[in-house]
């Protein structure tokens, strides 16, 4: 029985930006809160135009003030 060779190169994901990095630990907020907000950030403003539009059904954005711990 032959065993299989390991390459020597390890395959590595590519580095995740602090956005991606947090996605799964920040609260999904509507416009309302955006609108409401006492820091209002650029992806919160676009999403409040974006539900501004007559018909548009969005289900929230993720508000970078609620992050919590990253994931290693």
């Amino acid at each position: 029985m032959a065993a299989k060779k390991k390459s020597s190169k390890a395959k590595h994901a590519p580095k995740k930006t602090p956005s991606e990095k947090y996605a799964f630990t920040q609260k999904m907020v509507t416009s309302e809160t955006c609108i409401k907000c006492s820091t209002p950030c650029a992806r919160g403003m676009a999403y409040v135009e974006k539900m501004k539009e007559p018909g548009a059904v969005g289900k929230g954005v993720p508000c970078h003030l609620t992050k919590g711990k990253g994931f290693k």
